[in-house]
């Protein structure tokens, strides 16, 4: 269960709550929606309290990026299910997507000007998309015998 700030965010800011049944739908912008959209996926807030300055943030930036942005929040049943797609590491994170794809990710709470500088880069059509990671990032053998790369 999200925060009540949070849920606020949703609420007042007229952010729609996506996860694995509709998220596809949300990424495939409307005549006229811009292709890119950001994707708040919070954690638990009794363990991620810096959330809630998250969602102070988000509408500032969505403010700043009007016309070019869309936003959602990420359902907190189904942010593990959709964490690895976007390439989220920690919560709580900003992905900024255009269409399907990521192009960046912004974990925990940052400043403004990061936000602002990093996302105005990320809007640029020509700002690559980010690759998933595929599998494990390390190598574990045993016994002279590799388990897993």
């Amino acid at each position: 269960m999200p925060s009540a700030l949070v849920r606020a965010l949703s609420e007042r800011a007229h952010l729609p709550v996506v996860d694995e049944t509709n998220i596809d739908a949300f990424l495939a912008p409307a005549a006229g929606e811009p292709d890119n959209a950001v994707l708040f996926f919070t954690g638990d807030p009794a363990q991620r309290p810096e959330a809630d300055d998250v969602a102070v943030v988000l509408p500032e930036l969505m403010q700043v990026f009007r016309g070019r942005l869309r936003g959602a929040v990420v359902r907190r049943a189904t942010e593990d299910t959709l964490k690895a797609r976007f390439n989220v590491v920690v919560m709580p994170s900003l992905v900024v997507t255009r269409r399907d794809q990521p192009v960046g990710v912004l974990g925990k709470i940052r400043d403004w000007s990061e936000y602002v500088e990093k996302i105005s880069a990320w809007l640029s059509p020509d700002a690559p998309v980010m690759v998933s990671s595929g599998g494990p990032k390390v190598e574990i053998t045993h016994a002279g015998k590799e388990i897993a790369r």
